[in-house]
């Protein structure tokens, strides 16, 4: 079957480039009562402070752990800012809010660190009710999940490392393989768009290897199947354009969200112990100009390539804004989304989309305690992105000055 594109949205006229203001902070924080705009500046002055979330990430896990009576302080909290709840019904409330602004939603489970064949069962169940949720519903354009969750971290880095699979572990990653399968085959049954999450660069290589797969057994008249690609890795720029050959050879749609990257500290110190080169650019304008022109790629190559924008980066989102207006594309053209999640860079999200361009926001739920992993490295990723807290700390200010809550 011969690979076609979705509706392009190409204009029928000159596309002039959209009034966008990322300093609208009235627009950026419309949904925020007053109440969530005083939760959301206490909770970032908390964050900005390293050695409180270094300190506080193991006492919470005590906490949990010995059943102290936390967890109503932290669904109350940071819970509440990033995530939508702890089931799917809860995440209504939030995926309607979000709507009525034109922002989209992306329901992500995310529990971590299981080890059990019948936990990772259970998320596949979850992931795919994400799809049964989203399926026919604009306000939920895309689902996610990531293979740690349904697949044992060890054997995923043995695969990757091409050793071989005892009988056992083989039969174990065809286990894994079925999963990732019918996550992919529920999402295409039901027209409804699935990003596969990219992780840690030494199980990367067997994560890619199914995305690809998937790719070309369901994208043939449409994206459906979304890889990710880390652009903090030095090799991933290179791999972008090798995987969109394979496309072209295999007469499928591409399909790619591009992400800065989450793991750059377990990544730098497993290549000091184990000396390996570092996967990591060397600074971060070695890692903005790989972002960026993974874009220009993306877009030079739109009816081939469905993009999603992950960033909170002000410049790189401005960067796709203008590389649209000037291909002469729609800014809903239906391969191009910008996504940023729940609970930070709001400035973007909102203005984005008051301008016209399609937007969504990850939406993370799963059980409290469940969730504490993300949370945790939520903040962490706060404070170790350069300016991120003081960046938001700074728009949420703003805002309550404005409101005359401060």
């Amino acid at each position: 079957m011969q690979a076609t594109s979705q509706p392009t949205g190409k204009a029928p006229s000159i596309v002039s480039m959209p009034a966008l203001d990322f300093d609208n902070i009235q627009t950026a924080f419309s949904i925020r009562s007053n109440k969530s705009i005083r939760r959301a500046y206490w909770l970032f002055r908390l964050i900005g402070y390293n050695w409180l979330v270094k300190a506080g990430t193991p006492l919470i896990n005590l906490a949990i752990t010995l059943h102290l009576p936390v967890r109503g302080l932290i669904k109350a909290t940071i819970f509440r800012h990033f995530c939508g709840g702890e089931n799917i019904n809860d995440c209504d409330k939030t995926i309607k809010k979000l709507y009525l602004q034109g922002v989209g939603s992306i329901l992500d489970y995310s529990v971590e660190g299981r080890e059990l064949e019948e936990d990772f069962e259970k998320t596949c169940a979850e992931i795919i009710a994400t799809i049964a949720r989203a399926k026919g519903d604009p306000a939920i354009p895309f689902s996610v999940f990531k293979v740690t969750g349904i697949a044992r971290f060890d054997l995923l880095a043995k695969v990757s490392a091409n050793e071989k699979l005892s009988d056992k572990e083989q039969e174990e990653y065809n286990l894994i393989h079925d999963r990732v399968e019918r996550i992919c085959k529920a999402a295409s049954a039901g027209n409804v768009r699935i990003f596969i999450d990219a992780e840690e660069t030494w199980i990367q290589p067997a994560i890619d290897d199914m995305a690809a797969e998937m790719m070309k057994k369901y994208n043939a008249n449409q994206a459906i199947v979304y890889n990710t690609i880390q652009l903090y890795r030095t090799d991933r720029l290179a791999f972008l354009k090798s995987e969109f050959e394979k496309a072209v050879s295999g007469n499928y749609m591409m399909g790619i969200k591009l992400v800065r990257g989450a793991y750059m500290e377990k990544e730098r110190e497993r290549a000091a112990k184990m000396k390996y080169p570092d996967p990591i650019q060397p600074d971060k304008k070695s890692c903005d100009r790989d972002y960026d022109d993974a874009l220009k790629f993306c877009i030079e190559h739109v009816d081939r390539i469905a993009i999603c924008a992950g960033t909170h980066n002000e410049a790189s989102s401005l960067l796709l804004a203008r590389l649209m207006v000037e291909k002469g594309l729609a800014l809903n053209h239906q391969h191009i989304y910008f996504s940023q999640l729940l609970g930070m860079s709001d400035h973007i999200s909102f203005n984005l989309c008051k301008a016209g361009f399609n937007v969504a926001k990850y939406v993370p739920y799963g059980p409290v305690a469940s969730v504490m992993p993300y949370l945790f490295r939520r903040a962490a990723e706060n404070t170790s992105i350069s300016g991120q807290t003081s960046r938001e700390l700074s728009l949420i200010t703003r805002e309550m000055k404005r409101r005359k809550l401060l």
